[in-house]
């Protein structure tokens, strides 16, 4: 005998329901939301990135910035400056292995399928290479302003050079978090460096 319509319809219901709550009580999620993102960086490389923070440590391979130097002082009416850093994760790495068949295929029907379905979320290819989390401390700012790179430099953008301004005065503190990923999966890192470089803001002249 085939269930009533009215049974399937509770049915569903209620497994809608568990799989909401499901979602609610999920806390696997950053509170403040990605980072931006520059070079070919993805936001599966940074969730791994996320999940091995708490083992990062500092070695020889960390990431060693260039600029800013620790004790610098930018003015609030100058351009937004652009940061950089030296690494040797690329250069001590085997290059990024080519995408199989199988892959290509796969990034095909993502993109099909968002033809398809604008709304559904079409994952990017995995990400193979060394990549950069770089993490800017403000006092009294919950959320820190954060890139994520797979480049060695990162020129800040209008908006993010204006979140920096406001804090003029402060001292703001730069952390950098660098790993070596295959296919999404870190198998050199996480490194950090020994000591975030500080920095300070100064207000512009009149």
């Amino acid at each position: 005998m085939r269930p009533s319509r009215k049974l399937l319809w509770t049915t569903s219901a209620a497994t809608l329901l568990a799989l909401t709550a499901a979602c609610g009580d999920d806390k696997s999620e950053p509170t403040c939301g990605e980072p931006l993102y520059g070079g070919e960086a993805t936001d599966e490389a940074w969730r791994a990135l996320v999940d091995a923070e708490a083992r990062a440590t500092a070695n020889a391979d960390v990431a060693r910035l260039t600029s800013p130097q620790s004790g610098a002082s930018y003015d609030a009416s100058a351009a937004p400056p652009r940061w950089t850093w030296s690494s040797t994760l690329a250069s001590a790495q085997p290059s990024p292995v080519p995408s199989s068949a199988f892959d290509t295929a796969r990034t095909m029907l993502a993109r099909v399928g968002e033809w398809v379905l604008p709304t559904a979320h079409a994952h990017l290819p995995p990400f193979t290479g060394d990549i950069y989390w770089v993490r800017v401390t403000i006092p009294g700012r919950t959320c820190p302003v954060e890139m994520l790179t797979s480049n060695l430099d990162w020129q800040l953008d209008a908006a993010t050079w204006d979140t920096l301004k406001a804090s003029a005065g402060q001292e703001l503190s730069v952390q950098v978090i660098s790993a070596y990923l295959l296919q999404n999966r870190i198998t050199e890192g996480p490194y950090r460096l020994p000591q975030p470089v500080t920095l300070h803001v100064q207000k512009g002249t009149p």
